[in-house]
């Protein structure tokens, strides 16, 4: 096992690893810049170190500033958390070049299935059903309307690198192609520095379903059942749920094979989620991989009752997988609620600042992860996220009166927050009903999507 991990990130998930490395006896180095000087993650490590200015550039992408902190703190290990460089193939390439584990796959895996026409290719050929659509990347306008043609709008025109709705635009006929061809791959060269690009066939009114796996270095692969992510602002998730309303146990037992089989198709390793699009008559496509554990992570321990950082670190050093699938049962029910700082009257703008007094709520069944505290500055350098409120109940409704007691006793002063946007999509018939698609938010609350 470890003697010591740096995690090379910030914010909730850093201080989510450092306790996790506390519980089983690891010491933590944490990173930081120099706009989060005073921040969480700083205070509850073992050690900290400075890495550099507020921009992300020049500190937590910073490659060699990171390993070289590593190497000078004396740690074994490196856990990237979420965003920053946790898919960065040459960082992982580096920190195996500098005997450094990276906790997550190997950087073979991470160019593979980060690069969504070769991943989407791959699948293809493990048999995993696929959103009908061109099977070679684009380049220009014309071979892509040439492609959408084929395909048939209306089609989805995506970035092979993209990530985070960077990248992706919908369009439903030839007029309105070429201007949204050109502003995704703006968007793609701008964010990611590819102008690859390919085309799917759009799924209308789709649910956004993903299957968490876990693999180990000894072949072993389970999947911890399924999230819906499909309350989502430009393609961004606003809040998730496990398991899925609309999903059966015949179905959840098919979706979850399939996810098995795509991992083991690449010799996955570590944590990673297979990501689906459910149509409204369940038939379920892959649209891609994240080779890193998710934002949402924390649903899917409430239900199974696993510790998913603690298994990626314990895998990582080589242990196998501490259940098989037989052991893996699904008890209640879950939600998340991502509290951010914006405010949704305004388009979600940002809205850093000084937080004047926090009061998080409490009781069984309740968790929240943060990094926030009074009097904590929120720079405004970084990702909006406060915290995240996830409770557990014993079936769905439970869970959302239980959610809804909750987002009723958070208080965070002093700065905006879509607290009272939660509230609303917590409230909403719709949702109470599980009658909920990607479309959830412009179909019922347009003031926010102007």
């Amino acid at each position: 096992m470890f003697n010591k991990i740096l995690i090379a990130n910030r914010g909730e998930i850093a201080v989510r690893i450092i306790r996790a490395c506390r519980e089983m006896g690891i010491k933590t180095v944490a990173i930081y810049s120099e706009a989060d000087r005073d921040s969480l993650h700083t205070m509850l490590a073992d050690e900290a170190i400075c890495i550099g200015p507020a921009a992300s550039s020049q500190s937590y992408l910073n490659m060699e500033r990171i390993l070289t902190a590593t190497v000078a703190m004396k740690a074994d290990a490196i856990h990237p958390g979420f965003g920053f460089l946790s898919e960065n193939a040459r960082f992982a390439e580096l920190c195996e070049k500098c005997n450094i584990t990276f906790i997550g796959p190997s950087a073979d895996i991470i160019n593979k299935m980060g690069n969504k026409s070769e991943a989407r290719k791959t699948m293809m050929e493990a048999g995993v059903p696929v959103v009908p659509g061109g099977k070679e990347p684009v380049y220009t306008v014309e071979e892509a309307k040439a492609m959408a043609q084929e395909v048939g709008y209306p089609v989805m025109i995506k970035a092979s690198s993209g990530g985070g709705g960077k990248g992706m635009r919908i369009s439903y006929s030839d007029e309105d192609f070429e201007a949204n061809f050109q502003n995704a791959q703006m968007e793609s060269v701008k964010g990611f520095s590819d102008d690859t690009m390919y085309i799917e066939k759009y799924i209308e009114k789709p649910r956004h379903i993903e299957f968490q796996i876990m693999a180990d270095k000894h072949g072993h692969v389970v999947h911890l059942g399924e999230r819906d992510c499909s309350i989502q602002r430009r393609h961004q998730k606003v809040l998730e749920e496990s398991p899925s309303a609309v999903i059966s146990e015949e179905l959840r037992q098919r979706m979850g094979e399939t996810a098995v089989r795509a991992a083991k198709a690449v010799g996955y390793e570590n944590a990673g989620t297979i990501e689906f699009l459910l149509d409204k008559h369940k038939n379920f496509y892959f649209m891609e991989m994240n080779t890193r554990i998710q934002v949402e992570h924390p649903v899917t321990e409430m239900v199974t009752g696993m510790d998913l950082i603690k298994e990626q670190i314990r895998v990582a050093a080589g242990e196998p997988l501490s259940v098989g699938q037989k052991d893996v049962e699904i008890r209640g029910h879950a939600i998340e609620c991502r509290i951010n700082a914006e405010n949704p009257s305004k388009n979600f703008m940002p809205c850093p600042g000084l937080i004047t007094n926090v009061h998080v709520p409490g009781g069984n069944g309740v968790r929240v992860d943060s990094h926030i505290y009074n009097n904590y500055k929120v720079p405004a350098n970084y990702d909006s996220m406060l915290l995240k409120l996830i409770v557990h109940g014993k079936d769905r409704q439970d869970a959302i009166r239980k959610m809804r007691s909750a987002l009723g006793e958070l208080v965070i002063e002093g700065i905006e927050t879509n607290l009272d946007f939660q509230f609303e999509i917590l409230s909403h018939e719709a949702y109470q009903e599980g009658d909920t698609d990607t479309h959830f938010i412009p179909t019922y609350f347009p003031q926010y999507c102007k």
